[in-house]
């Protein structure tokens, strides 16, 4: 039996962690040239994981080339790939290849990322992203603004910059957030990268390694691995999905205070809007109650409020950031869901002193954020050009919930539950108990429909039966047709389950 250890609680997919280890026994020579391996049903059985698991793990290593099946003789490892896999041998004095994956220093889960950005095949309908939808980019107003900035301060913004940002931008950000109610100081705001950055800066000023962290789980991959790179202890906090049967939405607050009596927390990591998956928005009152724990605890807190800008329909409610009384709160933005994600260009807001030490964290991360990009966006807002942008793509998005919500009732089979966001660009389903989102995934991207597995954005406990539709980058008429294409695989995966119970209760009965 080969030495495999998988374990269940980790965020890193089961068979992200078979595909690994596979891959690891090739290279210190455990498994050569030759060698058959289980089959996938043999394998799962001795793993006991669904047989998915093992076969979505194979399939990558046969892409890479690691091993090749033969019908009716079984797996093996491949000559090449053991030649290309295997450690380069000792120098005899004369060089050779440098052996640099033994020179990696951690695993920086990587792999979440990369599965919430697959390569799309022409004529499929991807509800992977939960990005902007390109085709609306306003690039001629862009363009205008950039000509005008190079053309009148072209040779300033082309030079190195401030770290703590562009002041035309800083200033436009402080007149943009007082609008909505948060009032703040320059000294109070970091331009970064995105909130991407922001979250890695933060683990570089606070957190050293074997610190705990709270976040949501589900939650955001990409903090999830920033995270694990730092090698920060996460401690996962579930999210209630469901109000009808839970009476609560979003965080779970009273987990969250299990979470602080039972562990020694030293930041907390919330997307209160619009929550990145499930589309949850947590009420003002479990805000409140966020808040008085984090004061207690003496536990500062993180916002990420990248989507509270997309409330598509209903009130808006008033960030942690406006309910904080106490300098608790850092939070952190981007245009990169309201206007263009490959600019790169957020910020943070926090006390004083938090910011200055982020920003010197950042001066020697990056020196400064990409002035021209600064610069480009800054006139973009005074212009006007991004509230008129921003009100025109919430209209768009607003009718692409309403037809993806339409298409869920009626076709998705029961016993499915959905999340009904309010804002963002995504929602998370819940399939029947017993149901693998990763199998289904499978099945549907033969039918050229693709979507991220629930289990992609756990820290801990993923629930395999979730699935995350992001509906912002399709159109409604490919909206309509993809939900149904999936709905209907989903209702014939449920009758081959009712009959092979109906065909096993049939073979009781004939034995008794």
């Amino acid at each position: 039996m080969l030495p495999l250890h998988l374990q269940p609680e980790s965020h890193v997919p089961l068979y992200v962690q078979l595909r690994d280890q596979l891959r690891a026994l090739v290279n210190t020579g455990e498994l050569r040239s030759g060698d058959r391996i289980p089959a996938s049903r043999e394998l799962a059985g001795q793993l006991g994981v669904h047989r998915t698991t093992v076969a979505n793990a194979y399939a990558e290593l046969e892409s890479e080339g690691l091993i090749r099946g033969h019908v009716g003789r079984g797996t093996f490892i491949c000559g090449a790939a053991v030649k290309q896999f295997s450690p380069p041998p000792r120098s005899n004095g004369n060089g050779g290849p440098m052996p640099w994956e033994a020179l990696f220093a951690d695993e920086r889960a990587e792999e979440g990322l990369s599965r919430l950005m697959p390569e799309v095949p022409p004529g499929a309908i991807a509800f992977t992203a939960a990005r902007p939808s390109e085709e609306f980019f306003p690039v001629e107003e862009f363009r205008r603004c950039t000509n005008e900035v190079l053309r009148r301060e072209g040779r300033r913004i082309l030079q190195l910059g401030s770290t703590d940002g562009y002041e035309p931008l800083k200033r436009a950000l402080i007149d943009l957030l007082g609008g909505e109610g948060l009032n703040i100081r320059a000294e109070q705001l970091l331009i970064t990268d995105g909130c991407q950055q922001s979250i890695d800066l933060m683990c570089k000023a606070f957190l050293r390694p074997g610190d705990s962290v709270a976040l949501e789980n589900p939650g955001y991959p990409g903090a999830i691995a920033i995270l694990a790179g730092a090698r920060v202890r996460t401690l996962g906090v579930s999210v209630e999905t469901d109000r009808a049967r839970t009476g609560h939405l979003g965080l779970d607050v009273n987990a969250l205070e299990t979470v602080f009596l039972q562990n020694r927390v030293k930041f907390l990591l919330v997307t209160p809007d619009f929550h990145n998956p499930t589309g949850t928005a947590l009420p003002v009152a479990e805000r409140r109650r966020v808040l008085e724990l984090a004061a207690h605890f003496q536990v500062p807190v993180i916002e990420d409020a990248i989507y509270a800008r997309l409330r598509l329909r209903g009130n808006p409610i008033p960030s942690l950031k406006r309910l904080d009384g106490s300098g608790n709160v850092i939070h952190i933005d981007s245009f990169s869901k309201i206007a263009f994600p490959g600019l790169r260009v957020g910020w943070c807001i926090g006390p004083e002193s938090a910011i200055e030490r982020l920003r010197l964290v950042k001066q020697t991360t990056d020196l400064h954020t990409d002035q021209l990009s600064q610069a480009a966006l800054a006139e973009f807002i005074r212009r006007g050009y991004l509230s008129k942008h921003l009100a025109k793509m919430k209209k768009v998005y607003r009718s692409r919930l309403e037809a993806m919500e339409e298409a869920l009732e009626k076709h998705m089979p029961e016993p499915t539950t959905w999340t009904r966001p309010d804002g963002g660009m995504t929602l998370w389903v819940t399939l029947p108990a017993g149901f693998d989102a990763g199998e289904l995934a499978m099945h549907a991207r033969e039918r050229g429909i693709l979507f991220v597995p629930g289990r992609t954005f756990f820290v801990q406990n993923p629930q395999p039966n979730t699935l995350r539709l992001g509906f912002g980058g399709v159109e409604e008429k490919d909206i309509a047709r993809g939900v149904l294409t999936l709905c209907e695989l989903l209702k014939s995966e449920l009758r081959k389950r009712q009959r092979g119970v109906r065909d096993e209760f049939r073979a009781r009965v004939a034995l008794i």
